[in-house]
């Protein structure tokens, strides 16, 4: 879960009322979060939020403004945001996004700030909502990047642009050569860190102003001139480019509210687009496009499970921010400009019981009479356990979620029948796990040290796309088993199903399938009355490579789901 350092001058500027340390770890419930701890010498509030949904939280202005909204009972407003058919005055603030940018990083917005100059404190906290909102929301910059600029030294309008990575040059951050995109990507610190995020384009992005000069390489490095903000600035300019562009406005929207929480003047910027958006090709940014969140007050009483009126509800509601009417039993309730997590009408139920007060739920032991048993696929599963036990084999527990590389790249698969994480916080949990395989050669990969033959297994659920279930994807309980070592081969893999199958009574057959995870000739299909429920093989070389593992292995991956269910 995010976790955020609040300088406790600046929290407390920004909070209404006066907190203790007490006082605070008990009203941080309402912001979904708690205090992990107090650097007393730093005099610095560690903050730990347990919602990964609400980016808008991720800093001291954040948490400040729900606890205001909380105790004041009154929802903020900002007077700087436009609509699709609204834009606010932009003088001569301007960002033009280049056609050459939409195959590369199609999306930039941006808004500008003046009237208060930057503190210390106050810089610390913009630049941890970069890192929080680039790396957590932003997936490590490659979907959401966030640069602040020096206003005073640039010339609108701004221009965004695909550049030849080899051409185009710079001062970056933190150096004192002039080198190009290119170079930038290999030998400035950020470069080898995020540069692999642009490598395999044609050309680079590239922000530079109506001097052409330049305010940064997205998503990589700001410029040492432009990009060099320092306490003491005044004017800021704010850029976030990507590929979704609902998010980097989200993130433009966050940002902006706590500009404007600790003291700033927001000022809209226009972003025109040669190209159709969502929004079409020009619209200013911060701007409003949270569409209305709706819910039945009957399912939020089932929900809860006590009777609240409409009077209550509303009252809730509006302790958490948002605005909302009743009209015929249904919840109409306005998103705030800082918020895009209601995607069910359960998050107005979640937001209208911490809004309420989750000590006036008072607890409920069930009243059904319930007999607890284990279903059919534990009972087989447990017994199987104990064979592969029996064989000596050492059982593993891992995550159901894991990165392309694991799942995809490493086992030289298509992966189309993938599941892949809309918006995921890591790159390392962008899919469910399709299989169990992968897993176990993941911790091949780091046993190499181990005094081998070495034999593993899980039993656990992979999921895949299936067009047959109404949800398009279906959950299935796996068994998953993998040996290694320097002498094994399909020999020892033939004896080790076979002496699975006669303990747990099943007759089967092996039939020659081709499959790129495993050595052509040497893999197959388990056959179970006529149907495949599983695959094993001598793992492909290629494959054995893609994870480091030296040593001759082998793995099975069983359906038992489906060997039960026949």
């Amino acid at each position: 879960m995010p976790k955020i350092d609040a300088d406790e001058r600046l929290l407390k500027s920004l909070l209404n009322d006066n907190y203790d340390n007490q006082t605070l770890e008990e009203s941080l419930v309402v912001a979904k979060a708690e205090l992990d701890g107090y650097d007393e010498s730093e005099k610095v509030y560690k903050i730990e939020l347990n919602d990964t949904n609400r980016p808008d939280l991720w800093s001291p202005a954040g948490v400040a403004r729900q606890l205001n909204t909380y105790k004041a009972e009154k929802i903020p407003s900002y007077d700087f945001f436009s609509t699709i058919d609204e834009n606010k005055d932009y003088e001569d603030r301007i960002l033009i996004i280049d056609q050459s940018a939409k195959e590369i990083r199609p999306y930039s917005v941006g808004f500008a700030v003046r009237g208060k100059k930057l503190t210390e404190e106050t810089l610390e906290a913009i630049i941890q909502s970069q890192e929080k909102l680039c790396h957590n929301f932003g997936q490590k910059r490659k979907s959401i990047a966030m640069g602040v600029y020096r206003s005073d030294l640039m010339k609108y309008p701004i221009h965004f642009k695909g550049a030849d990575p080899d051409k185009e040059h710079f001062v970056p951050l933190h150096m004192e050569e002039d080198i190009s995109l290119r170079e930038i990507t290999k030998r400035h610190p950020k470069g080898i860190e995020f540069g692999h995020i642009v490598a395999d384009l044609p050309l680079f992005p590239l922000l530079y102003d109506d001097n052409d000069e330049v305010l940064s390489f997205p998503p990589v490095i700001n410029s040492a001139h432009l990009g060099a903000v320092e306490a003491g600035d005044e004017n800021l300019f704010f850029e976030f480019s990507g590929t979704i562009l609902d998010d980097l406005i989200l993130a433009a929207n966050i940002v902006a509210i706590d500009c404007a929480d600790m003291g700033y003047e927001v000022l809209p910027v226009l972003c025109k687009y040669p190209y159709e958006t969502p929004y079409g090709k020009e619209f200013a940014v911060p701007f409003y496009f949270q569409k209305e969140a709706t819910c039945e007050v009957p399912f939020l009483q089932k929900m809860v499970g006590k009777e609240l009126t409409d009077k209550e509800i509303v009252e809730a509601l509006t302790r958490m921010g948002i605005s909302s009417t009743i009209e015929n039993g249904t919840i109409k309730a306005r998103v705030p400009e800082y918020r895009n997590d209601f995607l069910h009408p359960v998050d107005i139920v979640e937001d209208v019981m911490i809004g309420h007060g989750m000590e006036n739920f008072i607890p409920e032991m069930p009243k059904d009479l319930t007999i607890g048993h284990l279903t059919k696929v534990e009972t087989f599963s447990r017994k199987i356990k104990d064979v592969m036990i029996g064989l000596g084999f050492q059982e593993m527990m891992y995550n159901y979620l894991g990165s392309k590389k694991e799942y995809i790249d490493n086992m030289h698969v298509s992966g189309e029948s993938y599941i892949e994480i809309a918006n995921p916080m890591s790159e390392n949990y962008a899919f469910v796990r399709p299989s169990i395989i992968p897993s176990l050669l993941e911790s091949e990969s780091v046993s190499g040290y181990a005094v081998y033959p070495h034999h593993i297994f899980e039993i656990g659920k992979v999921a895949f796309k299936d067009d047959s279930d109404v949800s398009g994807t279906t959950t299935r309980n796996y068994l998953g088993f993998l040996s290694s070592s320097g002498e094994m081969g399909f020999n020892q893999l033939n004896s080790q199903i076979a002496t699975l199958f006669y303990y747990i009574q099943k007759e089967y057959t092996l039939k020659e399938m081709v499959d790129p995870r495993f050595i052509e000739g040497r893999s197959g299909n388990i056959i179970y009355k006529d149907v495949a429920v599983g695959v094993f093989g001598e793992v492909s070389p290629v494959v054995l490579e893609s994870w480091g593992i030296t040593m001759p292995t082998v793995a099975c991956e069983i359906d038992l789901d489906l060997l039960l269910a026949l």
